[in-house]
């Protein structure tokens, strides 16, 4: 396994480093540990001391953000499209069963994240989180990283974004209340769709899309605003008029505050395992996915434009409207503050469009 060469890449992703660049850690600060309990079985982690958590996203990426927190690589929510994978074979690691089962852990990320965090350097730009792999995997519940990676931006005023299909994020609903009231947190659920059998295959280590829609209801109740990325809508299993329609009436039953749909896009690393998911469980939709897919990592402009169509026309008529581009609706001001003279919030960058 390549640790040593492992460098800091401003898309947050990971690559060897380039001349005179520090590696983000070194041998002697990794420790692999396993533990025997059924929701870890068969599961790695490797935890590391970072160097480095800022992570800087480049002016020509599609992101509608310019910084990124990731406090883990690897995910076990095993989701087969991930575009992720392709960051685990910058250590040697496998990008298919690898990035499932052997999870980085960069243990000391929420006092890493405080000191950088202090630096004169830092200017205090919007921070995404949730956006390479997701903060509240399981991984999660063990080494509970996130609740000071929130504190560390609460106490500087910081503004942030979530994006995540955990539940466990309502763990942390108080830190996020206490966020709010002295900056701009942003909080988005991703659910692609809510048939099960698709759920079940592509998602495996996911809650439950139903489960998904419960956080969003909770969030709400909870005076949270919370924004459906609608992701990803997968071509040929779930992008029927039908199953767009009831993703898209759950979600707005679910009180989200806005639905932004994003088509499946599959980029090295992603490509090849899901191809070979979808020769396994769907042989008959190969060659279809291939001249879909043939000019690169996302499908044709004419059919994003046709999924995005037919959502904001089921958003319509749910009364649920479309955000802007890649929006999320930001926490609920506490009362005591003026609220716009219409009752909503301002709209906060989030998603991966």
């Amino acid at each position: 396994m390549r640790w040593d060469n492992l460098g800091d890449r401003p898309d947050g992703s990971a690559d060897a480093p380039a001349a005179g660049e520090a590696a983000l850690f070194g041998t002697d600060a990794v420790t692999t540990r396993t533990f025997d309990t059924p929701e870890f079985r068969g599961i790695t982690f490797h935890e590391v001391r970072a160097r480095s958590i800022l992570n800087r996203v480049p002016g020509a990426s599609r992101m509608p953000f310019e910084w990124t927190v990731n406090p883990y690589r690897g995910c076990t929510h095993a989701c087969v499209y991930c575009f992720a994978r392709k960051t685990h074979s910058y250590l040697d690691l496998d990008t298919g069963i690898g990035f499932d089962t052997q999870i980085v852990v960069k243990v000391n990320a929420p006092e890493l994240l405080r000191r950088q965090l202090a630096s004169p350097r830092w200017q205090g730009a919007h921070v995404a989180m949730g956006t390479n792999v997701d903060c509240y995997q399981r991984a999660e519940g063990r080494y509970r990283l996130m609740p000071g990676i929130i504190e560390a931006l609460r106490d500087r005023a910081n503004p942030f974004s979530i994006l995540t299909k955990g539940t466990l994020i309502l763990r942390d609903l108080d830190l996020l209340r206490q966020s709010a009231e002295v900056t701009d947190v942003g909080v988005s659920v991703s659910v692609g769709f809510t048939d099960r059998e698709l759920w079940r295959t592509v998602e495996p280590g996911t809650p439950a899309p139903e489960r998904r829609l419960d956080v969003v209801r909770a969030l709400g109740d909870a005076g949270i605003g919370c924004g459906v990325l609608m992701a990803p809508v997968v071509p040929f299993l779930g992008d029927r008029p039908e199953q767009l329609r009831a993703t898209v009436q759950a979600i707005a039953e679910a009180g989200a505050t806005s639905v932004t749909p994003l088509v499946l896009h599959l980029r090295p690393g992603a490509r090849e395992w899901f191809m070979a998911w979808l020769g396994e469980h769907h042989p008959h939709l190969v060659r279809r996915y291939e001249a879909l897919y043939a000019a690169g990592a996302y499908a044709p402009t004419w059919y994003q434009r046709r999924i995005t169509r037919q959502v904001h026309e089921f958003a319509a008529e749910f009364g649920i409207g479309p955000a802007g581009r890649g929006a999320s609706r930001r926490i609920t001001r506490p009362a005591r503050e003026e609220a716009p003279p219409d009752g909503t919030a301002e709209p906060t960058q989030l998603t991966l469009l």
